[in-house]
C-alpha cells in the first residue's frame, strides 16, 4: 500500500502552494482533487490543456500524482480531458461521486459505463465513492452498481458508513470491490475529527483490505473548510505518521 494525500485538504491554497505544502509536510505522492467551489484547478481549464497542466505538476514539484478525484459532474467532453490530465500524469486511479440518491438504478448504471469506458480507453480504474445522499451511500447498492458496470470499482470512504443518519453501518460488502481508499478520522456526530478522537479504525481496515490482496493508494483526505493553518498541519503530520507506522 502507498500513503498519498489529497489536494482538497489544502483547499484554500493554489495548486503549486499546496504541492510545495504537502512535500514539506513529508507526503510524495498526491491524489488531485478537481471541485467546482475551489480555484485550486480548474475543471475546463485543465480539461481544456492537459498537457500544460500535466507539465505544470512536475514543474511545481516532485510529487508523484497516484489519484485523481472529480468530486463535482463535468460534462462528457471535460471528462474525457480530465481523464487525458490523469494518463499525462501516469495516474492509474480516477475517483468520481455516483448520482444523487433516488436516482433510477438503470439510469446510473448507463452514466457509469459510459464514464467508464473513457477511463478504460486511458488505462485508468474508475471507481465511485460512498458517499452520503448519493447511491453510493448504501455499501450493497455502491456493490450492485460495480457489478452491473462491470470494471467500475468503489472508492472506500468509511467516514460516511460512521457519520451518517440511523447511525453506523457494516460496509465490509464492499471490500473486494475497493480500487481506493480516503480516510481521516470521524465520529457519529462529526465527519471529521482530530485523529485519535473518533471511530475509524485505521488498524482493521487496513488488515482486511491486505486480506483483499490490495495494494493500491490510500488517501489521508481532510475536509474542505475544517482546519486551516498549523492545526491542520498538525492533523496532517499526525495522520501520515500514523498510516505509515500500520502500513
Amino acid at each position: 500500500m502507498h500513503l498519498a494525500v489529497s489536494t482538497r485538504s489544502l483547499w484554500d491554497q493554489a495548486f503549486p502552494a499546496a504541492c510545495l505544502q504537502v512535500q514539506e509536510l513529508g507526503f510524495d505522492k498526491i491524489e488531485i482533487c478537481f471541485r467546482d467551489s475551489s480555484d485550486q484547478l480548474k475543471m475546463s481549464a485543465v480539461a481544456a490543456d492537459p498537457e500544460g497542466y500535466a507539465m505544470q505538476l512536475k514543474d511545481a514539484s516532485r510529487l508523484s500524482a497516484v489519484a485523481v478525484f472529480v468530486e463535482s459532474e463535468p460534462d462528457i467532453p471535460t471528462f474525457t480531458g480530465l481523464v487525458r490530465y490523469a494518463q499525462l500524469l501516469k495516474v492509474a486511479q480516477l475517483t468520481i461521486e455516483s448520482s444523487p440518491r433516488g436516482t433510477p438504478f438503470n439510469s446510473e448504471v448507463d452514466r457509469l459505463r459510459e464514464r467508464n469506458a473513457i477511463c478504460h480507453h486511458a488505462g485508468i480504474r474508475m471507481s465511485i465513492l460512498t458517499r452520503t445522499g448519493t447511491l453510493a451511500e448504501d455499501p450493497h447498492t455502491a456493490v450492485e452498481l460495480c457489478r452491473a458496470a462491470r470494471g467500475v470499482g468503489i472508492t472506500l470512504d468509511p467516514s460516511y458508513f460512521i457519520c451518517r443518519p440511523g447511525g453506523v453501518v457494516d460496509f465490509d460488502v464492499t471490500l473486494p470491490h475497493v480500487l481506493h481508499v480516503h480516510l481521516r478520522d470521524t465520529s457519529v456526530n462529526d465527519l471529521q475529527v482530530p485523529a485519535g478522537l473518533g471511530e475509524v479504525d485505521y488498524g482493521r481496515i487496513i488488515a482486511m483490505l491486505r486480506q483483499q490482496n490490495y495494494n493500491r493508494s490510500i488517501s489521508v483526505d481532510l475536509l474542505p473548510g475544517t482546519l486551516q493553518g498549523d492545526d491542520r498541519l498538525r492533523e496532517l503530520r499526525k495522520l501520515r505518521l500514523l498510516l505509515t507506522s500500520m502500513m
